[in-house]
This record gives structure tokens, sequence and C-alpha cells, in this order.
């Protein structure tokens, strides 16, 4: 299977568990790995036939307008099961990183989800 990999992409979401924290956007960096099958598009040279990176970007850049999350671990679930519904990913791999505590550089869960072929 080949692999899309959009790493690090910085967006601005209401995430935390209080309140307090979910008042304001904060930086999270997300990255998506998107498994699916190049050889039709590489046949072709046709962005019609692959995942388009940029659109994969949109969406997520666009995600978190007038929403809020307590747990990154909900917000990678459902980031996942977008790439899957919405883009066709065969396979999804979502990391989500915070930068809320002092002393790691930050904290990240990681989901994996498949849909049948």
């Amino acid at each position: 299977m080949d692999t899309i990999i959009i790493q690090d992409l910085a967006v601005l979401y209401r995430v935390g568990a209080p309140d307090a924290e979910r008042a304001t956007p904060q930086k999270l960096l997300i990255t998506v790995e998107l498994g699916c099958d190049f050889s039709r598009a590489a046949a072709a040279d046709d962005l019609k036939h692959t995942i388009d990176y940029h659109a994969v970007c949109n969406r997520l850049l666009g995600l978190g307008e007038g929403r809020k999350w307590k747990l990154i671990e909900t917000l990678a679930v459902e980031i996942a099961e977008l790439m899957l519904a919405e883009f066709g990913a065969r396979t999804a791999s979502v990391e989500v990183k915070k930068f809320i505590l002092p002393d790691p550089r930050h904290v990240a869960v990681r989901v994996t989800r498949s849909r049948s072929v």
C-alpha cells in the first residue's frame, strides 16, 4: 500500500478537558498518513486518481471552526474517520500533538483506522 503523509499541519482548535482550556483556540500539530494505491494516479499522472493532499489540508484547517473537543483522542478518531469517509483512504493514521504541559515538548495521541475495500 502507498502512503500520503501530511506532517505537522499547524491548526488552531479549542481542545481541553477544563472549560477554561477550551475558551481560546490553541495550536496543535496534526500528522495524517493516508494509505491508498498510487498505481492508477502514477500511470495517468492525474490528480483525480489519488487523494488531493491540498484538499485534505484545507479540510483540516477548517475543521475547528465553531467546534470544541474535550479530548485530543476524540479529535484524532474524528479526523481518521473523516479521512476514510470523505477522501477514500483505505487506512488513516492520525497523530495530534498538543503543547499544554511545561516539561515535555508535547503530548500526543495516535490512532489508526481502516475500511474494507
